[in-house]
């Protein structure tokens, strides 16, 4: 592994020259880290599903970095898609100019319902989206960068990474498997310069938990349990996005970095 440089410490998380691969930020947290890595110097590559004819495209996270004046693209892909997952990341590569430095493993997806109940497709669904599109676009990305000896792959956990979880085994299933893939790539490609690290996000209020927000019980249950006091916004994942993706966390390997406002300290 190449040492961590010696220059002035804001300089450290300055993203400069460097290509990011980013999924599943078209709102949410992994808008809000896109933007973060723009602002931080970085070319953006958003993935996005190409919509049905006559659909308007999101193109917020889009807008709000050409705004900052970044350069950014966007290839269409459906996650779910396998077979265009594995054409993902050379479709990247091609309009980044040959070179992806950073890769953003955000996007995933929800199914609630009582494990005894759970559907197979549903089931299916989520450990593709979730999981097996992370493998794969995590192995594209080791294939182009432990040659070139550097790289950043980010992963996003959950706590479920950590926790079992209510009527959600396959989410469950899918995010304790990306913490362990985190780490087994971290143990393959860490000599190789090419750090792979995760984010565990706790309670955030995003889309993705609108069911749990709309239930009186459990969002009382939940908010009471975080120190914090409240649940986490998408803006509050821009520093540690910046870090992982930044020379600042050089030696920082295999690493499950938690943002939960200290739910798992209970």
């Amino acid at each position: 592994m190449d040492p961590t440089p010696s220059v002035a410490s804001p300089h450290l998380f300055d993203l400069s020259g460097q290509n990011v691969l980013i999924t599943g930020a078209t709102r949410g947290i992994g808008a809000a880290c896109a933007i973060a890595l723009a602002q931080a110097g970085a070319s953006i590559c958003l993935v996005q599903r190409e919509l049905a004819p006559g659909s308007s495209p999101n193109l917020a996270t889009y807008n709000a970095i050409q705004a900052l004046g970044r350069t950014v693209h966007v290839v269409h892909c459906d996650l779910s898609d396998l077979q265009a997952v594995r054409e993902l990341f050379p479709k990247a590569l091609d309009v980044m100019g040959g070179h992806i430095h950073i890769l953003v493993n955000c996007a995933g997806i929800q199914r609630r319902s009582p494990s005894v109940d759970f559907p197979e497709q549903d089931w299916n669904d989520v450990l593709d989206v979730n999981l097996t599109s992370v493998w794969l676009l995590s192995q594209a990305a080791g294939r182009h960068m432990v040659p070139l000896r550097r790289g950043k792959v980010i992963n996003f956990c959950s706590l479920l990474t950590f926790q079992g979880g209510l009527t959600v085994p396959a989410y469950a299933a899918a995010k304790g498997a990306v913490g362990q893939l985190t780490k087994a790539l971290s143990n393959e490609w860490s000599r190789h310069n090419v750090q792979v690290n995760g984010i565990c996000p706790g309670y955030i209020a995003t889309d993705m938990n609108e069911k749990l927000l709309k239930d009186e019980v459990r969002l009382r249950q939940i908010s009471e349990r975080i120190p914090a006091g409240r649940w986490g916004e998408p803006q509050d994942f821009a520093g540690p996005i910046v870090f992982l993706a930044s020379k600042a966390s050089q030696y920082v390997c295999g690493e499950l970095l938690v943002v939960d406002g200290g739910w798992m300290g209970r």
